[in-house]
């Protein structure tokens, strides 16, 4: 452990950096007095935390940025962890991506937008919602009951008339025309009401208009409104969580268990749980101290900001945390570590949820675990295979040939390793030669950074397989590495020649001449077809955004003034090629620098 001179340090706000060996950042802390914060950690006592004496002994240095307030401070502490990434902090993983419905009511005449990002931009935000299926399928609902707009004004008004959904009573048409401005503000009213869960609100105000109508003798109109009604009354689901008030809460569970922390959060909207989200932390800190990070963490992402926090434990930093996130709202924020009542029952409820994805969470490890054990044996591999790779190699005509590399850490995807090769060496559409460049790239890199696969899977038949060995050949990695060729399944007719059969995926392994098979439908199968078609499909997408480039690049690198500029400019204005064909001389003009010759030049080149 490091010799530390406190009276170095000031008693003042500020930052402090842990740095061990070769300058790595091994922690980033906040203290509203650095002495008395770093002298914690060098009492005879100890700090108390289980991680600390491990940390401690691998410090070499501690430096510290001092700031005039300790909200300063907070800020400057999520901005290093965000640059370092250091092992001691927060860190958080979860396998969900949650949606949210986006309204923006600057727009005259504003749609719905399911986005995964949210963003301090004035727009109002609902959810947020684990499945974004789900959500759209909410959403058909809504627009059958109030038709908004589904794509831009711009585009639907180049359009003759108006679109499909119009026809089938599902969009509005503001487009063109068919409904004012006002009448379409009611409907937008009324779709925030229901987001909100505001269902009865809706419903008297739809009575009142269809009592109106009825009266004014507007049958028709009387009519669709009783009808939108009973689809409110039937289509809704009644989910509450009553008791407690209204207002927008984020309820935090924790369940501890060994060096492990569940942290869990209940979205409450309105009085009514929307949605649960879950995340693993490793116990590095106390709990106090890890809850304080995991929400600095949490909600400097984009994300919904409620009105209440609802916490299982005090922390010291509460007003702090209160006063940023108020701040970065824009409105009110309270935290509250409730000891009675109606939300102390629903901290225990988070505290439940907390525990119940802990054991979800072991039985699908153990699951993956048993599934990778059986990988090991069906392929004879030198060792479990934790780092699985699949690679695929995609062209078209031997044109922009490409090749991609997926990832499966312990069963899972890793979306953050996947990497995207541009083929450089090879001409025309030569796969066996692709793929020896793929692998040579990743291979090469890999030894030098000490970051190699324990199984790699190639994507085709024994050509394929025999070109992966003979490149581990090269690096000596034979043995080492587990190689394995999944070929695509057989179509056959049965005996009478009639009816048509599909064989089984087969798998090959180097010396092998049979395949290796899988019982259909297992778990084992199952993930390697979906670990070569995510590679399938990560290489194609590749492939068609650098098709999409070079049909742009050369259709208008045949235009007289039109150079690499100008390209840009246009397809920033526009959005795609097909938009830049579609445009008007008129809408050309309005690109920035445009000349009006220009414009005329293009249009007759795209349009003809």
């Amino acid at each position: 452990m490091m010799n530390i001179d406190f009276k170095r340090y000031p008693q003042s706000p500020g930052v402090y950096q842990m740095f061990g060996e070769n300058d790595e950042v091994l922690y980033v802390g906040k203290a509203k007095h650095l002495r008395s914060r770093l002298r914690s950690y060098f009492s005879t006592g100890g700090d108390g935390r289980l991680h600390i004496p491990l940390l401690m002994e691998k410090v070499q240095r501690i430096e510290v940025i001092i700031t005039d307030t300790e909200k300063e401070a907070l800020l400057l502490e999520n901005t290093l962890i965000k640059k370092y990434r250091p092992h001691y902090n927060i860190d958080l993983r979860d396998d969900k991506t949650y949606v949210s419905v986006r309204i923006d009511l600057n727009d005259p005449f504003p749609m719905m937008q399911v986005v995964r990002q949210v963003k301090n931009d004035g727009a109002h935000y609902f959810g947020p919602y684990s499945s974004a299926s789900a959500i759209r399928e909410t959403l058909k609902e809504i627009y059958r009951i109030f038709p908004l707009r589904h794509s831009s004004i711009q585009r639907c008004s180049k359009r003759g008339r108006p679109c499909l959904f119009h026809q089938i009573g599902q969009c509005s048409a503001p487009c063109h025309g068919k409904i004012s401005q006002a009448d379409y503000r009611k409907l937008v009213d009324g779709v925030i009401q229901l987001l909100e869960g505001r269902e009865s609100e809706v419903i008297v105000r739809l009575e009142q208009q269809m009592k109106e109508a009825s009266e004014a003798m507007r049958f028709e109109d009387a009519a669709r409104l009783r009808d939108q009604i009973s689809a409110i009354e039937k289509s809704v689901e009644k989910q509450k969580v009553t008791g407690y008030g209204g207002g927008n809460q984020d309820v935090i569970g924790l369940h501890q268990d060994g060096g492990e922390v569940e942290v869990t959060l209940l979205f409450i909207r309105q009085g009514r749980l929307i949605g649960r989200r879950s995340y693993p932390l490793e116990w590095k800190l106390d709990l106090s101290e890890l809850l304080s990070g995991f929400l600095q963490e949490y909600y400097s992402a984009k994300v919904i900001l409620p009105d209440q926090l609802l916490l299982p434990i005090p922390l010291e930093s509460a007003d702090l945390l209160g006063e940023w996130l108020s701040e970065k709202r824009g409105k009110k924020v309270r935290l509250m570590t409730p000891q009675r009542g109606e939300k102390k029952r629903l901290c225990r409820m988070a505290q439940k949820n907390a525990a119940e994805s802990y054991r979800q969470r072991g039985q699908r490890q153990k699951a993956r675990q048993q599934l990778l054990e059986e990988l090991r044996l069906k392929f004879h591999l030198p060792c479990l295979p934790a780092r699985m790779e699949c690679y695929d190699i995609s062209n078209v005509q031997g044109n922009q040939s490409v090749g991609s590399m997926v990832v499966l850490l312990h069963g899972e995807p890793a979306p953050a390793e996947y990497r995207r090769f541009k083929i450089k060496t090879v001409e025309g559409a030569d796969d066996y030669a692709s793929l020896r460049e793929v692998l040579r790239r990743r291979l090469t890199r890999g030894t030098e950074e000490e970051n190699l696969p324990d199984m790699i899977l190639i994507d085709g038949g024994k050509g394929q397989l025999g070109v992966l060995t003979l490149v581990l050949d090269e690096f000596n990695l034979r043995g080492k590495i587990g190689a394995v060729g999944i070929a695509k399944s057989r179509v056959m007719a049965n005996v009478q020649g009639h009816v048509v059969e599909r064989s089984e995926e087969r798998f090959f392994l180097p010396g092998r001449k049979n395949p290796v098979s899988f019982r259909h439908g297992s778990a084992s199968l199952f993930l390697l077809e979906r670990l070569r078609d995510e590679a399938h499909r990560f290489a194609i997408t590749y492939h068609r955004k650098l098709r999409s480039k070079a049909t742009l690049r050369s259709s208008l690198e045949d235009i007289p003034g039109v150079g690499p500029a100008r390209r840009k400019a246009l397809l920033k204005h526009f959005g795609s090629l097909k938009k830049i064909r579609a445009a008007s001389l008129e809408e050309l003009q309005q690109v920035a620098g445009m000349s009006t010759r220009l414009a005329e030049v293009i249009c007759r080149a795209l349009q003809g």
